[in-house]
């Protein structure tokens, strides 16, 4: 299995074990190891990837718009 798809199909599980409810990030390692038998260290590693991910997209979803150099903010405008 090559390391794209091996990472896919780990943040795929991780994913489920999340949307199963489970909460302990001990847990959802231990039970993503038995169910793929890939390595803990691997898994872990798909882990920071996938928060990294999901960090950077909820940060674009809590940005302002963007603004553009042109125009000034609307509480700056010149009266």
């Amino acid at each position: 299995m090559n390391r794209t798809n091996q990472s896919t199909i780990i943040k795929e599980a991780i994913n489920s074990y999340l949307d199963k409810g489970v909460t302990d990030k001990q847990d959802i390692y231990t039970k993503v190891v038995d169910e793929l038998g890939v390595p803990r260290p691997t898994v872990r590693r798909v882990a920071r990837d996938l928060r990294t991910e999901l960090l950077q997209k909820i940060q674009i979803l809590q940005s302002d718009m963007p603004k553009t150099a042109a125009t000034p903010d609307d509480d700056e405008q010149q009266p």
